[in-house]
């Protein structure tokens, strides 16, 4: 660690191609793969290397299995951000999966990404912050050391909502995004990480931080809505939030996405996304702003790093229930 007078934070980003958000606003147009990696990808490394940040990047295994994307995937590797699992379909009903499903997500996902970047990724986050117990021994089964898909929020629904007004869904596809960005009940978790248990298995999970108290999102892609307003309301929000994450003792963990880094001009497919009807320029400004806030007051590592720290501590414990019959069983005979 560079600083240990300062507290950590930790610091990731989802890599949500154009396509992914397609899929999940149900526009037939996802099904060719469109991306916008060669605008977004170099911004952000750019944007992270003039601060001397070294983060996480949640990579989909559908954008690591398509030649197009290798050499975005790859810039971002070898400018020393850890590249980790965000599924392979990026479809935020992953919680409705079988074992065997799971099983073929995360093997297609983590040996695209380890032919690329050499590495096995070893964290994890459900898109759309789905996941259940079957997800979890998932995980453990294979190994993983942290997963990121909590998000202690009562706020979810209302994102649900927002998003279904502003998007072409049937009610068929509702159904299946249903539990798209959390239940209120979510709102009721902790800010803190703790460990999941189960069979002699440990993960350890690091929610994506909400404010202290009132649980509303910090997220940059929120900030930037709140930008849309007023700027200078959304960098008081910021700073509040971080203030009031070191007066309760929460060392947080901030979330970026593509979109925070891009603006309408790069791309009018996505103006149902919060913050799209602003140009590019003036959200990497409010970004910037927002990262400097955040390296004052707390020591910025990636998610691996993050995880590694706090196991030398003792965590709350959570444990999840039985397998589904035959599961391990199963694990065990296709990994023989």
């Amino acid at each position: 660690m560079k600083n240990k007078s300062k507290p950590l934070a930790s610091l990731s980003l989802d890599l949500d191609n154009k396509w992914a958000y397609l899929k999940t606003a149900g526009n037939p147009q996802w099904e060719s793969f469109p991306s916008y990696f060669d605008i977004c990808v170099p911004r952000f490394v750019d944007f992270l290397e003039r601060r001397n940040l070294k983060i996480t990047v949640f990579v989909v295994g559908q954008d690591a299995v398509l030649e197009k994307n290798h050499d975005s995937i790859r810039m971002i590797s070898e400018a020393g951000h850890e590249i980790a699992n965000h599924s392979f379909h990026h479809e935020p009903w992953l919680h409705l999966y079988t074992p065997k499903q799971l099983e073929q997500e995360f093997d297609t996902t983590e040996n695209a990404i380890q032919k690329i970047t050499g590495r096995k990724p070893v964290g994890f986050r459900g898109p759309g912050f789905s996941l259940s117990d079957e997800v979890l021994r998932t995980l453990m089964r294979r190994g993983y050391k942290y997963d990121c898909s909590t998000f202690p929020t009562y706020l979810g629904p209302l994102a649900r909502l927002y998003f279904f007004l502003r998007s072409g869904l049937s009610n068929e596809e509702k159904e299946d995004r249903k539990e798209l960005f959390g239940k209120v009940r979510d709102g009721l978790q902790s800010n803190m990480p703790f460990e999941w248990h189960w069979r002699g298995r440990s993960l350890i999970e690091v929610p994506v931080t909400t404010m202290p108290l009132f649980k509303a999102p910090i997220h940059g892609s929120y900030i930037l809505y709140l930008g849309k307003f007023s700027v200078t309301l959304a960098k008081l929000y910021f700073w509040m939030a971080l203030k009031m994450c070191k007066l309760a003792g929460v060392e947080p963990s901030i979330l970026l996405h593509p979109l925070d880094f891009m603006g309408q001009e790069d791309d009018e497919d996505l103006a149902f996304f919060p913050a799209m009807d602003q140009p590019a320029q003036k959200k990497i400004d409010l970004m910037s702003d927002c990262m400097e806030m955040l390296e004052n007051n707390f020591e910025v590592v990636n998610m691996l790093q993050y995880a590694e720290e706090v196991d030398k501590f003792l965590m709350p414990v959570r444990s999840i229930n039985k397998a589904t019959a035959g599961a391990d069983e199963e694990f065990a005979q296709s990994h023989s």
